[in-house]
C-alpha cells in the first residue's frame, strides 16, 4: 500500500498472517495498493479498512489548535489553563516531530496569555531536558554552533517565557520553579 501510483511513497507491505498487519496512516486522500498472491495457501487473501482521517489524532489536534490560537477573537474564549497543562504533558510524552510541534504550540500560548493563564512551573520536566542539552553541547567541540531542532525549539520557549516572566514581575519565582535545589546549591557554591 503506498500513496503514490509507482509505490514510491509512504510504502506499507504486509504478508502472511492478520497478526503481522499493523494500522498505519496515509497522507491524503488517496491509497494504492497491489495484492500478490504466491501460491502456497488456499486461503481467500487478505481484507483490509480504509477510514478518513480520524478526529483525535495528533496531527488533527496540532492543526485545530494552532488555528485556533492565532485568532485574537478566539483566545479569551479558550481555557487556556488547561490547554497549557494538557500540552505541556503532550510535550514531555512525544518525540520527534510531534514533541517540536507541541514546543511550538507551548510558544504561541505563552505568546497570547495573560498574567496567571497558564502554570509555567510546569514546564520543569523541558527545562531538565533543556539544561542537559545545553551541558552536552557545551562539552561537545565537534559541533560547535549547531543546535538540534528540539534545542533550538526549547531555547525559544525559554527565551520567550523568561521575558514574559520578566514582564510579568515574576522571573524569581519561575527560575526557583524550574530549578532543582541541588542546581541551586551548585550555583550558588559557584
Amino acid at each position: 500500500m503506498s500513496s503514490s501510483s509507482d509505490f514510491q511513497q509512504d510504502r506499507h507491505s504486509f504478508s502472511g498472517s492478520p497478526q503481522k498487519w499493523t494500522d498505519f496512516e496515509l497522507p491524503g486522500d488517496t491509497l494504492y495498493y497491489r495484492f500478490t498472491s504466491d501460491m502456497s495457501n488456499t486461503e481467500w487473501g487478505y481484507k483490509f479498512t480504509v477510514t478518513a482521517g480520524h478526529l483525535g489524532r495528533f496531527q488533527t489536534g496540532f492543526e485545530i489548535l494552532k488555528q485556533m490560537l492565532c485568532e485574537e477573537r478566539v483566545i479569551p474564549q479558550l481555557p487556556l489553563a488547561r490547554i497549557w497543562e494538557w500540552q505541556v504533558g503532550v510535550a514531555c510524552r512525544q518525540t520527534g516531530h510531534q514533541r517540536l510541534k507541541a514546543i511550538h504550540l507551548l510558544l504561541k500560548i505563552v505568546q497570547c496569555s495573560s498574567q496567571g493563564d497558564c502554570d509555567l512551573t510546569l514546564l520543569k520536566p523541558l527545562w531538565q531536558l533543556f539544561t542537559h542539552m545545553e551541558n552536552n553541547s557545551c562539552h561537545d567541540s565537534a559541533k560547535p554552533g549547531i543546535l538540534l531542532p528540539l534545542h533550538r525549539a526549547l531555547a525559544e520557549l525559554f527565551f520567550v517565557t523568561e521575558n514574559r516572566v520578566t514582564e510579568l514581575g515574576s522571573l524569581q519565582e519561575y527560575l526557583l520553579a524550574l530549578n532543582t535545589e541541588d542546581h541551586l546549591h551548585r550555583c550558588t557554591a559557584q
